[in-house]
């Protein structure tokens, strides 16, 4: 009979450790749960975004690495590589974002990937020049037009422009 007390004893000692272990699990995944949004990633020239579930407090940085990722790992057009620091993110609200700062601190789900334009000091006046002149008749921006809205095309401007300030 004394053997059955114990054996009764022992069984709620386990019953209770598993459900202090569970509840400990359940707090941590909530916690876990908590701190991850669905950020959605528009690219110029691609079919369609990218979302992407991501921490809070991830830094802009690897948001934008592991964009790229998934957008080469899905086999999208155009492909723009891998090197996350040729790339920047903006927002509406926050125009260009800092890839230091976590995305969780401007706190908006939704975000344009654009690729930093390389600096004209990088080349020479000369080159940069006759690079106009030849592609003068292109229609570039007649095509860009077409495929982009105004305000669409103003908003990536506008994140161009304030990209540029960050840096100066």
């Amino acid at each position: 009979m004394g053997s059955t007390k114990n054996g009764g004893g022992f069984e709620k000692k386990a019953l209770m450790q598993k459900s202090k272990s569970m509840g400990k699990e359940e707090d941590h995944k909530s916690k876990n749960m908590s701190n991850r949004i669905l950020v959605t990633i528009n690219i110029l020239g691609s079919s369609g975004p990218i979302r992407l579930v991501v921490n809070e407090t991830d830094l802009v940085s690897r948001v934008i690495e592991t964009s790229l990722k998934s957008y080469a790992k899905e086999d999208r057009l155009p492909q723009l590589g891998f090197d996350a620091t040729n790339f920047f993110l903006c927002c509406p609200d926050a125009g260009a974002l800092e890839p230091l700062k976590p995305i969780g601190y401007y706190g908006t789900r939704n975000f344009v990937l654009c690729k930093k334009q390389a600096s004209p000091s990088a080349e020479s006046p000369s080159k940069i020049h006759n690079h106009r002149r030849n592609n003068k008749g292109s229609g570039g921006w007649k095509r860009l037009n077409k495929s982009l809205s105004f305000g669409a095309l103003r908003f990536i401007m506008h994140c161009a422009a304030a990209s540029g300030e960050a840096k100066a």
